[in-house]
């Protein structure tokens, strides 16, 4: 059985014709529908066996992904109150916590390519 949501998911990647970042579950088997979701999922599941898990994250980009997500909960973790109580101080923090997400937008800013 095919999760649904999982199968829009990729539906809606693969009719924009873009690469899917998405990892399989560790004991994923084939999906048997024809459409292209499912094609490129099983293409996923195909280089992720070939290749090995870690190496598959790293070519596809996956790990500069779960980095950056990971990131971003210690982001949060900051809290969302200004701790200082000086007000230059404030400004600074704020500063800081400004510089922190612009790096992170930078970090997952995608590079798209217009298909001819």
């Amino acid at each position: 059985m095919v999760p649904t949501r999982t199968l829009t998911c990729h539906e809606a990647i693969a009719c924009r014709q873009v690469a899917a970042i998405i990892p399989t579950r560790r004991n994923a088997k084939p999906w048997v529908n024809g459409k292209a979701g499912a094609q490129v999922r099983n293409e996923i599941l195909r280089a992720t066996h070939k290749l090995g898990r870690a190496i598959w994250e790293k070519w596809s980009g996956h790990h500069r992904r779960s980095w950056v997500e990971s990131k971003m909960g210690c982001f949060k973790r900051l809290g969302e109150r200004v701790m200082a109580r000086d007000f230059d101080r404030q400004v600074t923090e704020l500063q800081v916590r400004a510089s922190i997400l612009n790096w992170f937008t930078l970090l997952c800013t995608p590079q798209i390519v217009r298909v001819a």
